[in-house]
Protein backbone atom coordinates (compact mmCIF):
# COMPACT_ATOMS: atom_id res chain seq x y z
CA UNK A 1 0.00 0.00 0.00
CA UNK A 2 1.45 3.39 -0.97
CA UNK A 3 1.61 6.28 1.46
CA UNK A 4 -0.94 8.17 -0.67
CA UNK A 5 -3.43 5.32 -0.19
CA UNK A 6 -2.93 5.04 3.55
CA UNK A 7 -4.81 6.85 6.26
CA UNK A 8 -2.52 9.49 7.75
CA UNK A 9 -2.90 10.71 11.31
CA UNK A 10 -0.74 13.31 13.05
CA UNK A 11 -0.16 12.72 16.77
CA UNK A 12 1.43 15.48 18.83
CA UNK A 13 2.65 14.81 22.37
CA UNK A 14 3.15 17.89 24.54
CA UNK A 15 4.55 18.30 28.02
CA UNK A 16 1.42 17.63 30.07
CA UNK A 17 1.41 14.63 32.36
CA UNK A 18 0.14 11.55 30.56
CA UNK A 19 2.51 11.00 27.64
CA UNK A 20 1.59 7.33 27.99
CA UNK A 21 -1.80 8.13 26.42
CA UNK A 22 -0.17 9.62 23.34
CA UNK A 23 2.36 6.84 22.86
CA UNK A 24 -0.26 4.15 23.37
CA UNK A 25 -2.34 5.86 20.69
CA UNK A 26 0.67 5.83 18.37
CA UNK A 27 1.20 2.13 19.05
CA UNK A 28 -2.42 1.21 18.29
CA UNK A 29 -2.48 3.30 15.10
CA UNK A 30 0.75 1.78 13.82
CA UNK A 31 -0.39 -1.74 14.65
CA UNK A 32 -3.52 -1.06 12.58
CA UNK A 33 -1.33 -0.03 9.63
CA UNK A 34 -2.09 3.69 9.87
CA UNK A 35 0.60 6.13 8.71
CA UNK A 36 1.57 8.25 11.73
CA UNK A 37 3.26 11.63 11.80
CA UNK A 38 4.59 12.05 15.33
CA UNK A 39 5.46 15.44 16.79
CA UNK A 40 7.20 15.64 20.17
CA UNK A 41 7.81 18.72 22.26
CA UNK A 42 10.98 18.93 24.36
CA UNK A 43 8.84 18.81 27.49
CA UNK A 44 7.16 15.62 26.23
CA UNK A 45 10.54 13.90 26.17
CA UNK A 46 11.02 14.83 29.82
CA UNK A 47 7.59 13.45 30.71
CA UNK A 48 8.34 10.19 28.87
CA UNK A 49 11.49 9.79 30.94
CA UNK A 50 9.99 10.76 34.30
CA UNK A 51 6.62 9.01 34.03
CA UNK A 52 7.39 6.04 31.79
CA UNK A 53 11.10 5.47 32.31
CA UNK A 54 11.38 5.84 28.53
CA UNK A 55 14.55 7.56 27.33
CA UNK A 56 13.92 8.56 23.73
CA UNK A 57 16.92 9.01 21.40
CA UNK A 58 18.21 12.57 21.28
CA UNK A 59 18.31 12.62 17.48
CA UNK A 60 14.80 13.04 16.07
CA UNK A 61 15.60 10.80 13.11
CA UNK A 62 16.41 7.95 15.51
CA UNK A 63 13.11 8.13 17.41
CA UNK A 64 11.15 6.56 14.56
CA UNK A 65 13.33 3.46 14.45
CA UNK A 66 13.35 3.21 18.23
CA UNK A 67 9.55 3.27 18.52
CA UNK A 68 8.98 1.05 15.48
CA UNK A 69 11.22 -1.59 17.04
CA UNK A 70 9.52 -1.14 20.43
CA UNK A 71 6.09 -1.69 18.91
CA UNK A 72 7.13 -4.31 16.36
CA UNK A 73 5.78 -2.42 13.34
CA UNK A 74 7.07 -1.41 9.92
CA UNK A 75 9.49 1.50 10.18
CA UNK A 76 8.04 3.31 7.16
CA UNK A 77 4.69 3.71 8.90
CA UNK A 78 6.14 6.21 11.39
CA UNK A 79 7.57 9.63 10.58
CA UNK A 80 8.89 11.73 13.47
CA UNK A 81 9.50 15.46 13.16
CA UNK A 82 11.30 17.94 15.39
CA UNK A 83 9.18 20.76 16.75
CA UNK A 84 11.15 23.29 14.67
CA UNK A 85 10.95 21.36 11.38
CA UNK A 86 9.00 23.76 9.18
CA UNK A 87 9.48 21.48 6.15
CA UNK A 88 7.42 18.68 7.71
CA UNK A 89 4.34 17.75 5.63
CA UNK A 90 1.97 18.73 8.42
CA UNK A 91 3.22 22.34 8.29
CA UNK A 92 1.27 22.91 5.08
CA UNK A 93 -2.33 22.43 4.10
CA UNK A 94 -1.15 21.03 0.77
CA UNK A 95 0.03 17.84 2.51
CA UNK A 96 -1.85 17.75 5.80
CA UNK A 97 -2.87 14.56 7.56
CA UNK A 98 -6.52 13.52 7.61
CA UNK A 99 -6.71 14.27 11.32
CA UNK A 100 -4.54 15.44 14.20
CA UNK A 101 -4.61 14.47 17.86
CA UNK A 102 -2.75 16.44 20.53
CA UNK A 103 -2.40 13.92 23.34
CA UNK A 104 -1.81 14.94 26.02
CA UNK A 105 -2.49 18.61 25.39
CA UNK A 106 -0.91 20.97 27.90
CA UNK A 107 -2.56 24.20 28.98
CA UNK A 108 0.13 26.11 27.11
CA UNK A 109 -0.46 24.21 23.88
CA UNK A 110 -4.21 24.65 24.31
CA UNK A 111 -3.79 28.42 24.64
CA UNK A 112 -1.41 28.68 21.69
CA UNK A 113 -3.71 26.67 19.41
CA UNK A 114 -6.78 28.61 20.53
CA UNK A 115 -5.08 31.87 19.59
CA UNK A 116 -3.34 30.76 16.39
CA UNK A 117 0.20 31.33 17.66
CA UNK A 118 1.97 28.86 15.31
CA UNK A 119 5.35 29.37 17.02
CA UNK A 120 6.40 25.72 16.62
CA UNK A 121 5.46 22.73 14.48
CA UNK A 122 2.81 21.39 16.86
CA UNK A 123 1.04 24.73 16.95
CA UNK A 124 1.42 25.23 13.19
CA UNK A 125 0.11 21.73 12.40
CA UNK A 126 -2.94 22.37 14.58
CA UNK A 127 -3.46 25.73 12.87
CA UNK A 128 -3.35 23.95 9.51
CA UNK A 129 -6.07 21.55 10.64
CA UNK A 130 -8.24 24.48 11.66
CA UNK A 131 -7.80 26.45 8.45
CA UNK A 132 -8.32 23.35 6.30
CA UNK A 133 -11.41 22.35 8.32
CA UNK A 134 -9.97 18.94 9.15
CA UNK A 135 -10.47 16.91 12.30
CA UNK A 136 -8.53 18.15 15.32
CA UNK A 137 -8.80 16.33 18.66
CA UNK A 138 -7.30 17.79 21.82
CA UNK A 139 -6.81 15.62 24.91
CA UNK A 140 -6.24 18.00 27.84
CA UNK A 141 -4.94 16.50 31.06
CA UNK A 142 -5.15 19.30 33.60
CA UNK A 143 -6.99 19.27 36.92
CA UNK A 144 -8.42 21.50 38.12
CA UNK A 145 -8.93 23.71 35.08
CA UNK A 146 -8.97 27.49 35.24
CA UNK A 147 -11.38 29.87 33.56
CA UNK A 148 -8.64 30.50 30.99
CA UNK A 149 -8.49 26.78 30.16
CA UNK A 150 -12.28 26.59 29.90
CA UNK A 151 -12.51 29.66 27.70
CA UNK A 152 -9.83 28.30 25.39
CA UNK A 153 -11.62 24.94 25.15
CA UNK A 154 -14.91 26.69 24.39
CA UNK A 155 -13.29 28.86 21.74
CA UNK A 156 -11.89 25.78 19.99
CA UNK A 157 -15.05 23.69 20.44
CA UNK A 158 -16.99 26.39 18.64
CA UNK A 159 -14.57 25.95 15.73
CA UNK A 160 -15.35 22.25 15.56
CA UNK A 161 -12.38 20.97 17.56
CA UNK A 162 -13.12 17.83 19.57
CA UNK A 163 -12.19 18.34 23.23
CA UNK A 164 -11.64 14.93 24.82
CA UNK A 165 -10.25 15.17 28.36
CA UNK A 166 -8.15 12.24 29.57
CA UNK A 167 -10.90 11.11 31.95
CA UNK A 168 -11.20 7.33 31.97
CA UNK A 169 -14.46 5.70 32.96
CA UNK A 170 -14.86 2.75 35.30
CA UNK A 171 -17.98 0.99 34.04
CA UNK A 172 -15.76 -1.53 32.22
CA UNK A 173 -14.32 -2.67 35.59
CA UNK A 174 -10.64 -1.94 34.89
CA UNK A 175 -8.16 -4.35 36.45
CA UNK A 176 -4.93 -2.61 35.44
CA UNK A 177 -3.67 0.91 34.78
CA UNK A 178 -3.39 -0.13 31.13
CA UNK A 179 -7.17 -0.65 31.05
CA UNK A 180 -7.68 3.00 32.04
CA UNK A 181 -5.22 4.16 29.39
CA UNK A 182 -6.92 2.08 26.72
CA UNK A 183 -10.31 3.50 27.70
CA UNK A 184 -9.14 7.00 26.75
CA UNK A 185 -7.33 5.80 23.63
CA UNK A 186 -10.46 3.97 22.50
CA UNK A 187 -12.49 7.17 22.80
CA UNK A 188 -9.89 8.96 20.67
CA UNK A 189 -10.07 6.23 18.03
CA UNK A 190 -13.86 6.61 18.02
CA UNK A 191 -13.44 10.30 17.18
CA UNK A 192 -11.06 9.35 14.36
CA UNK A 193 -13.62 6.90 13.00
CA UNK A 194 -11.29 3.93 13.49
CA UNK A 195 -12.60 0.61 14.80
CA UNK A 196 -10.96 -0.88 17.87
CA UNK A 197 -11.32 -3.67 20.38
CA UNK A 198 -9.52 -2.03 23.29
CA UNK A 199 -12.34 -2.65 25.73
CA UNK A 200 -16.03 -3.48 26.14
CA UNK A 201 -18.69 -1.02 25.02
CA UNK A 202 -21.46 0.20 27.28
CA UNK A 203 -24.13 -2.46 27.57
CA UNK A 204 -21.86 -5.29 26.39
Amino acid sequence: MTREMQDRICVAVTGASGAVYGLRLVEVLLTAGVQVYLLLSDAARVVCREEMGLELPIATEAVGGFLAARYGVERELLSVYANDDWFAPVASGSNAARAMVVCPCSGGALAAIAHGMSDNLIERAADVMLKEHRLLVLVPRESPVSVIHLENMLRLARLGVRILPASPGFYHHPQRVEDLIDFVVARILDQLGLPNQLGPRWGQ
